[in-house]
């Protein structure tokens, strides 16, 4: 039978080992204290995207759907952020169809400002993210040898009005991009 240490070396072994794993945890979360609150990236070039838009397509026509979409701040002004809805009605080959998906934009000061795209089919799409003041704003996703390649644009075509580009690359040929879609927008409210 072993014997047992006394309550008061008990309690000093618990309490060293608590003291132990508090410091180790303060240690740790040092760096992430140190480095404060982060910079707002800044996003004046962007202003020209803010509101909830409407596409051009009423969604009769071969192949072109109905759809709305939005870009706005969230995380305290962190991230930028776009949701857009399409709808397809049905087609000769094709029954009626919706399409989400969302564009996440951040950044941080003095960094390049990235986006990742989230859809309802599965597909994730990374892109380096810029904007122009007022004028233009372009996405175009990672290289990749085995994968298509993305440039997804948005241009200012007058007071609330956008033009919008979707432009694929085949595998192999990162900077050979062709149009996949092309229409405008409308902004509904600012």
């Amino acid at each position: 039978m072993t014997p047992r240490r006394p309550v008061h070396q008990r309690t000093t072994l618990r309490c060293s080992a608590f003291l132990d794993l508090a410091l180790t945890f303060t240690v740790l979360a040092l760096p992430a204290l140190a480095q404060g609150p982060a910079m707002k990236p800044d996003w004046t070039p962007w202003q020209f995207l803010l509101g909830e838009w409407i596409g051009e397509g009423d969604g009769k026509d071969p192949g072109q759907g109905a759809g709305r979409f939005s870009f706005s701040f969230d995380l305290q002004e962190q991230i930028l952020v776009r949701k857009n809805h399409v709808e397809f009605p049905p087609a000769a080959n094709r029954p009626a169809s919706v399409h989400d998906d969302l564009l996440i934009i951040f950044g941080q000061a003095g960094v390049a400002t990235r986006a990742h795209y989230y859809d309802n089919e599965g597909h994730v799409i990374l892109y380096d993210a810029a904007a122009w003041r007022d004028s233009a704003a372009t996405f175009l996703s990672d290289r990749s040898p085995s994968t298509p390649r993305f440039r997804l644009s948005y241009t200012s075509a007058g007071r609330d009005t956008v033009a919008i580009a979707f432009e694929i690359a085949p595998p192999g040929q990162p900077d050979r991009f062709v149009s996949y879609l092309k229409g405008r927008a409308h902004r509904l409210v600012r």
